[in-house]
């Protein structure tokens, strides 16, 4: 038949693993201490103050598991703290430690870097319907 023929090179899926291969590369030379979803804990607790790890997964799109392995690698690093919630002890609360908020704020003009650098190849218009495209994608 008329089947239309599948290139690998030309699918969403390959398309976007490269491009965030190339984000991630970008994201390592410009924060080299910290992985992106650590970085991500660490902008979201700044953001919110301390919250419950489970809404911290969420607020961050990190199943559980991810969030339990980011909050210890973050915890040794001294950048986050974990307590026990007072209202409901099978809860864990999370915050910055003062090192974790400064840590977060001498980062913040290298994570801008990183987004202009992996948007370079894009026009300013091209960017932002770039943005806004992945945005309604990841519904």
């Amino acid at each position: 038949g008329s089947e239309k023929p599948y290139r690998l090179n030309d699918q969403v899926g390959f398309l976007m693993r490269q491009a965030n291969q190339r984000h991630l590369a970008i994201f390592a030379r410009g924060i080299p201490d910290l992985t992106p979803m650590q970085f991500a804990a660490c902008a979201k607790l700044h953001e919110l103050g301390a919250v419950s790890q489970n809404d911290l997964g969420r607020q961050t799109a990190m199943d559980a598991a991810t969030m339990n392995g980011v909050i210890d690698r973050l915890v040794k690093k001294d950048l986050v703290e974990t307590e026990a919630d007072p209202d409901d002890q099978r809860r864990l609360i999370v915050r910055l430690t003062a090192a974790g908020s400064e840590r977060y704020r001498t980062s913040i003009e290298a994570a801008h870097g990183i987004t202009a650098e992996t948007l370079a190849p894009l026009t300013a218009r091209e960017r932002a319907r770039f943005l806004a495209l992945l945005a309604r994608l990841a519904l």
